[in-house]
């Protein structure tokens, strides 16, 4: 493979975040401003739960956390793999589903409790492909009970017109409880000295898969192109997005409390600035890049400041923790299966990522979601 002559973004691919960011902050703002109807009930919002990965409400004697996220595109690989392979992915695309919101809930201390699922085909007839709908419950299930969540129930709709003819939209909500209140991780304990431990991840995940099939137009076999030997593009895509939920609820098993967590979903490694502190985030320690992240940046012709803007790299988790839990907090990831790493600290300063090993700086101008 000989990379192309023009690098291929993520703008190019059709999905521009300057201009997604800003209806979400309007969006944000104007959700602020219902908080007030909480009181009704004699309950409040957790403030600082505002533009976090999940929403938080104290009722009480615990918090209540919720989600609700959406797959995006990654169906549309599944389909067209399906047409050139005669096998159905949508188990695993099942658990992208499922990953996207419970990887997000667990963010602020939460143990997922119920996920609903919405399931929107554009036509009646999508679920009349036994194989992929089956497939698709078993995955659903399959995640479920690998989260020890319970699938309270769903919708779906058949929407033509909407959702286009032979596709389906997929999302979850997902609700949790943080009990103990101690639990509770947004960020007020979050400061100078922590460690920076990153989870791997299983692949690109369930975000950049626009720019990933924008790519797929450029190889000379497309999706069935080998990016190793026995390993097809799309069957690389296709790896199912890693559930880090058994890792936090072993953490505080442990005795491990997070000071704040962040999933590396769309942004890339720029989701290490979420948190509205004026801190410095300093990476010594970069994971390998999965075999698939590592062709798409090759392939795509971008440079580390591109590709880390973007996907994961590699990591799909962070959670920062006490200097002295940082060595455990890893060696608790592995014995769940996910291998992680001691890969940065926290330090004072102006809000900043510093990739040292690739010499990447990300300022707080390149990330805006509050």
């Amino acid at each position: 493979m000989t990379s192309p002559a023009a690098p291929l973004t993520y703008d190019q691919a059709g999905v521009n975040y300057d201009l997604i960011d800003p209806l979400k902050i309007t969006a944000q703002r104007a959700a602020a401003a219902t908080a007030s109807h909480l009181a009704v009930h004699g309950f409040s919002e957790v403030k600082a739960s505002r533009g976090e990965s999940a929403y938080v409400v104290d009722v009480g004697p615990f918090y209540i956390a919720s989600i609700v996220e959406c797959l995006g595109t990654k169906t549309l690989v599944a389909d067209e793999m399906a047409k050139l392979t005669g096998k159905s992915f949508f188990a695993g695309i099942a658990q992208d589903t499922i990953a996207m919101a419970v990887n997000d809930l667990i963010t602020v201390g939460a143990t997922p409790l119920v996920v609903q699922a919405y399931w929107a085909a554009g036509g009646s007839d999508w679920f009349g492909d036994a194989q992929r709908a089956q497939a698709l419950v078993a995955g659903w299930k399959a995640a479920c009970d690998t989260c020890q969540v319970a699938w309270g129930g769903g919708e779906t709709p058949a929407l033509a017109g909407i959702v286009e003819d032979g596709r389906i939209d997929l999302a979850a909500s997902c609700t949790g409880l943080i009990n103990p209140k101690e639990r509770l991780s947004v960020g007020d304990k979050l400061g100078a000295g922590d460690a920076i431990v990153l989870l791997a991840s299983s692949g690109i995940h369930a975000n950049g898969l626009s720019l990933a099939r924008k790519l797929a137009e450029r190889l000379p076999n497309g999706y069935l192109t080998e990016i190793e030997p026995g390993l097809t593009y799309g069957e690389a895509l296709l790896a199912p997005t890693a559930l880090y939920s058994p890792v936090t609820e072993a953490l505080w098993k442990a005795g491990i409390a997070p000071h704040y967590c962040a999933n590396i979903t769309g942004h890339g490694w720029r989701k290490l600035l979420r948190h509205p502190s004026a801190l410095t985030y300093r990476i010594h320690t970069v994971p390998p890049k999965t075999a698939v992240l590592e062709f798409i940046q090759k392939e795509a012709g971008q440079d580390d400041r591109e590709a880390y803007s973007t996907l994961n790299m590699g990591a799909g988790f962070a959670i920062f923790v006490k200097a002295e839990d940082a060595a455990r907090t890893a060696q608790v990831a592995r014995d769940c299966g996910i291998e992680a790493w001691v890969a940065g600290t926290v330090e004072a300063g102006e809000k900043q990522l510093l990739i040292e090993p690739l010499g990447i700086r990300f300022s707080e101008d390149d990330l805006a979601l509050r």
